[in-house]
């Protein structure tokens, strides 16, 4: 498991992205950074206290592992849900089924819904994402500990009616601690996280 720290904010495309997605000129007015991530999903704004994000590898030869890519995400999802209830999440719950990307979701990571997410009423709060070889699979683990799609809807390459229609439909999309009134810091996480660990 590996914690990856953000030093600094940055807009992360998700590996099939289309580079126009964004709007290019309003990321470098604020001096964002637009990068791609190898993993696939929507566009994620990462900015330094906003999120808590893990890669977990996993060798192919572990118990745990699965061929199937879907089925891949079930054990970690239960981990990230039971870890989630420990810090105080009210019944957070692992999504089982397939991709559900709503409206938004090929668009915004956290707009949609996929196998091992972890949601509350609804709201997804913890993303995952998975890169395979044959040797292993590193899970990307994003919780949120505040979600503020007004300020990633402004980085988005939308005509100004969608903005506005974007950023109220993205705010009922996801959740994180802070509007959950869960007050935990990154080491919270990371040791309700280890606890549920196999």
């Amino acid at each position: 498991m590996t914690l990856c720290e953000p030093s600094g904010p940055a807009l992360v495309l998700g590996s099939t992205q289309r580079d126009d997605d964004v709007d290019r000129a309003r990321a470098e007015a604020e001096d964002l950074p637009v990068v791609r991530r190898r993993t696939g999903g929507g566009v994620v704004l990462v900015r330094p206290g906003e999120l808590v994000w893990v890669d977990v590898d996993l060798p192919s030869g572990d118990p745990l592992w699965d061929a199937d890519v879907g089925v891949a995400f079930e054990w970690l999802g239960q981990v990230w849900a039971a870890a989630a209830a420990d810090l105080g999440a009210p019944a957070p719950s692992a999504h089982r089924g397939r991709m559900d990307g709503g409206q938004w979701g090929r668009l915004v990571c956290f707009a949609g819904l996929g196998p091992g997410e972890v949601t509350v009423a609804g709201r997804k709060l913890v993303g995952l994402a998975q890169r395979r070889t044959r040797a292993m699979a590193r899970f990307q683990c994003a919780l949120l500990r505040r979600w503020n799609p007004a300020a990633l809807v402004e980085l988005l390459a939308l005509d100004d009616g969608d903005r506005s229609r974007s950023a109220a439909d993205l705010d009922q999309a996801a959740v994180g601690l802070a509007e959950l009134g869960v007050a935990a810091s990154t080491d919270d996480v990371l040791a309700a996280l280890v606890a549920r660990l196999p």
